[in-house]
């Protein structure tokens, strides 16, 4: 069986990686170098504190690969466990902290809810006064996003799959038998194969429309600033999530920070092939405010050290889609920002799809486009 990947992010490589371990023959196709569109801007970051059950379980399922992946694939990817902590001044909102917690946990995730006072002790800069409850994981983490897709890549090509860069697919169209790849700029045009993978990111609705369905994902633009702040952040300090307000900052090396959010309902659509990746000034300055208003490591002598901008491809719901859309195409897109966290379990899951036609690792069925025609389904709120 032969099957064509297309995306060179960590959702593809990863994928290429089951697929060919499974003893599928396996050609990955991407357009410019791997981990070019989103995962070399990502932030890195591996939590299970999410809203929804089907997230928490890509989480843990991912998270097993995780803990592993510097013996299983011999990369050390950086990775540390500062924990995820999550804090509200909403009531209402800290009653579904409270609920999410519990549904964590029932999935064997160890997440508690703290009060304003604990949530101070594992972040000494944090504002407790401004908040009335919060969320912690301390198995949450991050890591590099580079290394873990060079240690899948690495993986992928010792199984046998053939990766291809700077190689534009410009449509999959299936066929009664199979798909055929037509690429942009080879010289022989077309590659027909067995089956083929949609993990194009921000562009895999482009490739959707040329297999014949639609993919309802947009290309948002999110933002990263390094900051040096006022007093050094502690590198044992959470990854912090102003869930109100979407602000949200970690620890980098010799006492920086990152700070993101998106803020003021300006979140707009960009053109996925024209984006400028420098944050904007003003962004960047009211970023480093609501960090302040969460921490007081950020105040007016907070220095801006550089920074980065990159996309979220979002769904309405801020679930993926991973799904077999048509005979032949599988689609793994849409993470809304939770593609490298999840890559693992999706790697499965498509490598089942593809062989098995169901998924058995995560129950995916909720992950289809047909949930956006009844508009009921689940969102997910710990979004950043």
């Amino acid at each position: 069986m032969h099957v064509a990947v297309v995306g060179g992010g960590i959702v593809g490589v990863a994928s290429a990686y089951e697929l060919a371990a499974r003893g599928v023959d396996v050609t990955l196709f991407e357009r410019g170098s791997l981990g070019a569109g989103s995962t070399d801007r990502a932030l890195g970051g591996i939590r299970a504190q999410f809203s929804t059950r089907v997230n928490v379980e890509l989480s843990v399922a991912s998270i097993n690969v995780w803990d592993a992946f510097e013996e299983r694939f011999g990369v050390d990817i950086d990775r540390r466990h500062t924990g995820y902590l999550f804090c509200t001044r909403d009531p209402e909102t800290a009653d579904a902290f409270a609920e999410q917690v519990a549904m964590q946990n029932e999935c064997g995730v160890a997440s508690r809810t703290v009060s304003p006072e604990e949530a101070a002790e594992l972040c000494p800069g944090l504002r407790a006064e401004e908040f009335v409850a919060g969320t912690y994981c301390p198995d949450d983490s991050f890591a590099d996003p580079h290394l873990a897709l060079q240690g899948y890549a690495r993986a992928a090509r010792g199984e046998g799959a053939e990766i291809r860069t700077n190689t534009p697919v410009a449509g999959l169209r299936p066929r009664e038998s199979g798909v055929r790849v037509e690429l942009t700029d080879d010289p022989d045009g077309t590659v027909t194969v067995d089956a083929a993978v949609n993990a194009a990111g921000a562009w895999a609705p482009r490739l959707a429309e040329t297999a014949g369905y639609d993919l309802p994902i947009v290309p948002h633009r999110r933002q990263t600033a390094v900051v040096e702040p006022e007093r050094p952040v502690p590198e044992s300090d959470p990854l912090v999530i102003d869930a109100d307000t979407t602000a949200h900052f970690r620890p980098e090396r010799d006492g920086r920070a990152l700070v993101g959010g998106h803020f003021g309902g300006r979140d707009p659509v960009v053109d996925a092939d024209r984006f400028s990746e420098t944050p904007d000034t003003d962004w960047a300055v009211e970023a480093v405010e609501r960090a302040g208003d969460a921490a007081d490591y950020f105040g007016p002598e907070t220095r801006l050290a550089g920074g980065w901008a990159g996309l979220y491809a979002v769904t309405p719901d801020h679930h993926a889609i991973v799904e077999e859309s048509v005979p032949g195409v599988v689609t793994a897109a849409g993470f809304s920002g939770h593609g490298f966290q999840h890559a693992p379990a999706t790697a499965t899951i498509v490598a089942e799809l593809v062989l098995d036609g169901e998924s058995s690792t995560v129950d995916a069925s909720g992950l289809g486009r047909e949930r956006f025609e009844h508009g009921d389904g689940p969102v997910e709120r710990n979004v950043a």
